[in-house]
C-alpha cells in the first residue's frame, strides 16, 4: 500500500510507542493542523471504571477556561412568563407546545435543550427521540432549572456535558486548532482536573489508564498519565 505524504510525515515526527507530556503533544498536534479550516481538538480519557456501577458512571458538566470554539444552538422549553428571559439570555429557539410537537415529529436540529422543572414531565415523554441524540435535559448538567438565563449563558459559552461510555472511555472536545497552544493546554488541564476530581471514593485500582489527543484529521498522540 502506498504511503501518503501526510502519513510519512506523521511517522517521521511521532513515535507511536512514546507517551508525550501535554506541552509536547499539543506542539505536535499543531504541526499537523490544516490551514484551510479550524479543526476540532479532541481528547479521549481511558478510565478503569465500569459504568454499569452507578458510582463509576462518571459524568462531567464543566465550563473550560477558553470554551470549545463552537457555536452552540440552544432550545428553551419554557412557559410564556419565561420566554423573554430565555430570549435575552441568547436562546436560539424559545417556546413550549410548538417545539414539543416538532420534537414529537422527529425534529432535533439543536445542540442543547434547557427546560424548567414543571415542564420536564412533558419533555420526558419524548425520550425516544431525544435520548439517542443525547439531547435529554438533566438536572445534574444544569439543563433542568428555573434559572434558565444562567443555564443558557453557560451553554452558549461552551459548557460541556460529557460522560464515560460503556467501554470506560470519556471523549470530549477541548477546543479548535485555531486556538493558541496555551489555550488548548489550559483547557486540557481543566478537563483532566475535573476527571480526577470525579474519581469515586470507593474506586480501587488504576483510575486513569491512558490519554490521547487528536485534531479532526490529525493523528492520535498519546499523553503520559504519570
Amino acid at each position: 500500500m502506498k504511503i501518503t505524504k501526510f502519513s510519512k510525515s506523521v511517522n517521521e515526527k511521532i513515535d507511536s510507542s512514546k507517551f508525550y507530556n501535554i506541552d509536547e503533544a499539543v506542539s505536535l498536534l499543531m504541526n499537523f493542523k490544516r490551514e484551510s479550516f479550524s479543526e476540532s481538538v479532541d481528547v479521549a480519557f481511558n478510565l478503569g471504571v465500569d459504568p454499569r456501577h452507578a458510582e463509576e458512571n462518571i459524568r462531567l458538566s464543566i465550563s473550560l477556561p477558553h470554551g470549545i470554539g463552537k457555536d452552540v444552538s440552544v432550545l428553551a422549553i419554557v412557559n410564556v412568563d419565561k420566554e423573554a428571559e430565555a430570549k435575552e439570555a441568547g436562546a436560539d429557539f424559545v417556546g413550549k407546545d410548538e417545539y414539543l410537537e416538532k420534537i414529537k415529529g422527529g425534529w432535533t436540529d439543536v445542540d442543547k435543550i434547557v427546560v424548567t422543572p414543571d415542564l420536564m414531565a412533558e419533555l420526558g415523554k419524548l425520550g425516544k427521540v431525544l435520548g439517542p441524540k443525547g439531547l435529554m435535559p438533566n438536572p445534574k448538567s444544569g439543563t433542568v432549572t428555573n434559572d434558565v438565563a444562567q443555564a443558557i449563558k453557560e451553554l452558549k459559552a461552551g459548557k460541556l456535558d460529557a460522560r464515560v461510555e460503556k467501554n470506560g472511555i470519556l471523549h470530549s472536545s477541548i477546543g479548535k486548532t485555531s486556538f493558541s497552544e496555551e489555550q488548548i493546554k489550559e483547557n486540557f488541564e481543566s478537563m483532566q482536573s475535573a476527571i480526577m476530581s470525579a474519581k469515586p471514593n470507593s474506586f480501587k485500582g488504576k483510575y486513569l489508564k491512558s490519554i490521547s489527543i487528536s485534531s479532526t484529521l490529525g493523528p492520535g498522540i498519546k499523553i503520559g498519565t504519570e
